[in-house]
């Protein structure tokens, strides 16, 4: 059966069971945990090189700041590859148990940095931790709610980026004044709050049944061939003749989307605070806003999120994500080319925020789609992973490009956003799942 042919209107929200509510709000919490981090990451960013390179000219903040930017993603990426193979084998909440204490620590250690090499080590773990909560938990959620409802709670699963965006910034706007060291202990709450949850909390029964195959296949004494490559190195699986495609498509998706969100995820404070500075407003009100800004962004984030599962289950799984992108490169170059003043950045950027951040969530709807359960976390890991790498260079290369601009983040990162173009091309190579069941 199809996973769109279930109840209409809100009656679908009465089919669902008490676990499967605890699975989506641990795997909710995990993807807001990771967007904060990264979006407190981008707030302190430049007071924080500040203070630790003695007030440097702007093209060594863009120089270091993307360095740093690099390591975190580079951390993600690696994060997200081996703990999506640890989940496959061990298990999606146990995994996601192990990273958020990797969180925790090193989160509370960028705090005490005193120069920007430990401020990089402490980034690039930090960002191991948070590379498995996505990659966890989607397969996580997507297995929870295999046979109904998958498309739609996923999308809503994925408002947790856009409420990471509002947690970073109201964070930053009451504890951005004391400094931006207290920023990051502050940010060490989430990751405590996720991990008393996750407490007592089941695997699904699909991972379950997997996990019985392997542990009965290797005590057998004669493999056929399906069994022997079911017990094959996951990773490997993934460029065998019946996935290698979809692999291909996965990555190229991901890189496209990853490309266009990072560099302004990570610029966009500083963009916002050129464009105040230019209207003569500084200090403690320009913290202000910017925090302001990157709520109003995370906002029109959590809506796109929301709606995008909505859509996808009424138009299909590749014209919501080409929809998705179009519209991300069509806000984002008005956003950050067609604008010479603040006055309607409070418009735009939740306009961005809903097509940048929601297109995401096609990362929790079509990907799992594409790949087995045996494989799923990996597969996932694997197609985000690649791209985070590819990714990790995107806010140096911003940064780099600073100087040719003379000092305008906003150009810079208006060429990255056209990155998004990949993803479109991703999606007219791949098939359509919106009919499928979730394969097992």
């Amino acid at each position: 059966m199809s996973q769109t042919q279930t109840a209409t209107g809100i009656g679908w929200v009465r089919e669902i069971t008490r676990y499967q509510w605890m699975v989506f709000l641990i795997a909710w919490l995990g993807w807001s945990l990771d967007v904060t981090d990264f979006n407190l990451f981008a707030l302190v960013l430049r007071p924080a090189l500040t203070e630790l390179l003695g007030n440097p000219p702007l093209s060594e903040i863009g120089r270091i700041g993307g360095l740093l930017s690099m390591a975190g993603l580079l951390g993600w990426a690696l994060g997200g590859f081996c703990f999506g193979i640890v989940g496959d084998y061990i298990g999606r909440v146990r995994t996601l148990a192990l990273s958020v204490v990797m969180v925790a620590v090193f989160t509370a250690l960028q705090g005490f940095s005193q120069g920007p090499v430990m401020f990089g080590v402490c980034r690039f773990f930090t960002g191991v931790g948070t590379g498995a909560e996505i990659v966890v938990g989607i397969p996580l959620v997507a297995e929870a709610f295999a046979d109904v409802h998958r498309a739609k709670i996923l999308g809503l699963m994925m408002t947790g980026g856009g409420f990471g965006n509002l947690i970073g910034g109201q964070i930053y706007r009451f504890v951005g004044p004391y400094g931006w060291r207290y920023v990051l202990f502050a940010g060490v709450i989430p990751a405590l709050v996720l991990l008393l949850i996750r407490r007592g909390m089941e695997e699904p029964e699909r991972f379950q049944v997997v996990h019985a195959r392997r542990r009965a296949l290797r005590a057998a004494r004669e493999l056929n061939e399906a069994d022997r490559a079911f017990l094959g190195f996951v990773p490997a699986q993934l460029f065998s003749r019946e996935l290698r495609y979809n692999t291909m498509v996965g990555v190229l998706f991901c890189i496209g989307t990853l490309l266009a969100i990072w560099t302004s995820q990570i610029w966009l404070p500083t963009i916002q605070g050129q464009m105040l500075a230019k209207m003569g407003i500084s200090g403690a009100a320009a913290t202000q806003l910017i925090g302001n800004g990157m709520t109003l962004w995370g906002i029109g984030g959590i809506v796109g999120y929301a709606v995008f599962g909505f859509v996808a289950d009424w138009i299909g799984r590749r014209p919501t994500i080409t929809v998705y992108n179009l519209g991300t490169i069509a806000s984002g170059l008005y956003l950050f080319l067609g604008l010479d003043s603040y006055e309607l950045y409070p418009i735009m950027l939740p306009i961005f925020g809903f097509f940048v951040f929601g297109v995401f969530s096609g990362h929790a709807v079509y990907l799992p789609e594409l790949f087995p359960t045996h494989v799923r976390a990996t597969a996932v890991s694997f197609c985000n992973g690649s791209g985070r790498v590819i990714t990790s260079f995107g806010p140096l290369v911003a940064g780099l490009l600073v100087m040719p601009f003379g000092g305008d983040f906003a150009k810079a990162t208006a060429i990255m956003t056209c990155f998004a173009a990949l993803s479109i091309l991703a999606m007219w190579l791949g098939r359509e799942t919106r009919d499928d069941i979730l394969p097992h």
